[in-house]
């Protein structure tokens, strides 16, 4: 008959859409603790264990960068504490929306994983600064002198988002390499190169400024892009991505500028990083011109940025109230 499996004297028989035994397959499937998937287009059905089992056939009509097992650093560990809060909430979104195509895992959804695991991480380094900062104020009860308090975050931190510029050479995120350079390499610079070496503005109040303007934006922007990954994009976080930077971007530049403003007269009289003639090298350099120049240079790029984020946020907000509209 068919299906007939082994001999006709002692083998087990195998009936079309059931399992040994004669058990029927969807009953085997349940006493496994497997669920039964639907059939897709093409009539394909697979068991599949929830958080896609490898080597299950893929899901037709699935794009090939959703069909991938999950991150192997989120895979394994049980979650603990607040920073592992924020991963295995994005370990449980994903693990619902992947799934393993039929020849392995696609190279889109590796770099998606790495996306959303950088984008999560870079958004619990924020919230520690943020943290940090409402910690210090209402011990202190002034907001004086609390760059202090998140010195050492902020340093370590925002020197690791030089990584951001390879994760956009290699496309594993979404941005312009040109804008996240600029971005990354002035504030790496007005961290190490101003803030850093100048001791006597650490107290000033513009640092706590251009700290509180990057913290806010940086929070908003990775849970823009955390949930963008996971196709949970509320409308709040995207208004907030697109609006709240009329008043941060100001406000994180004046900070910027009004710190290099305030080094200035300490630079110039330490003569701070400045060669002076005559040398061996016969090279000179004065680094309090050099941060004039800086400042100098905020004029011609800070419109553009400014500019380009207002036009992308009447392309994004319109589409977004044109697509409300027509459903």
């Amino acid at each position: 008959r068919p299906g007939e499996a082994g001999s006709r004297g002692g083998g087990e028989r195998a009936w079309p859409g059931r399992g040994l035994c004669g058990r029927p397959a969807r009953s085997a499937a349940r006493a496994l603790g497997v669920r039964e998937r639907q059939p897709g287009r093409r009539g394909q059905r697979a068991l599949t264990r929830p958080g896609c089992l490898p080597g299950t056939p893929a899901r037709p009509g699935r794009r090939a960068s959703l069909q991938a097992p999950l991150c192997p650093s989120w895979s394994s560990g049980a979650p603990g504490g607040t920073g592992e809060a924020a991963r295995a909430l994005v370990r449980r979104a994903l693990g619902g929306r992947l799934g393993v195509g039929a020849t392995g895992p696609g190279l889109g959804a590796g770099r998606s994983c790495s996306a959303a695991e950088n984008g999560a991480a870079s958004h619990e380094r924020w919230l520690v600064i943020a943290v940090g900062l409402v910690r210090a104020y209402l011990a202190k009860g002034s907001y004086h002198s609390l760059y202090y308090s998140i010195e050492k975050p902020l340093k370590f931190f925002q020197t690791g988002a030089l990584l951001e510029i390879i994760h956009c050479a290699v496309g594993i995120v979404p941005s312009s390499v040109v804008l996240t350079s600029f971005q990354v390499m002035s504030r790496v610079f007005l961290i190490w190169a101003v803030t850093h070496s100048v001791k006597e503005v650490q107290s000033e109040d513009s640092v706590l400024l251009f700290v509180i303007a990057w913290t806010i934006t940086e929070i908003i922007r990775y849970s823009f892009y955390t949930f963008s990954l996971l196709n949970h994009l509320p409308y709040l976080i995207k208004w907030a991505r697109y609006t709240l930077f009329i008043v941060l971007y100001p406000m994180g530049v004046s900070g910027e500028l009004l710190t290099i403003y305030a080094a200035l007269p300490f630079v110039r009289q330490a003569g701070l990083y400045s060669i002076s003639l005559p040398n061996k090298y016969n090279f000179s350099f004065d680094y309090y011109a050099f941060l004039i120049l800086i400042m100098i240079s905020y004029i011609p790029l800070f419109p553009q940025l400014y500019f380009h984020m207002i036009h992308q946020r009447r392309k994004v907000l319109s589409h977004t109230e044109e697509h409300k509209k027509f459903e």
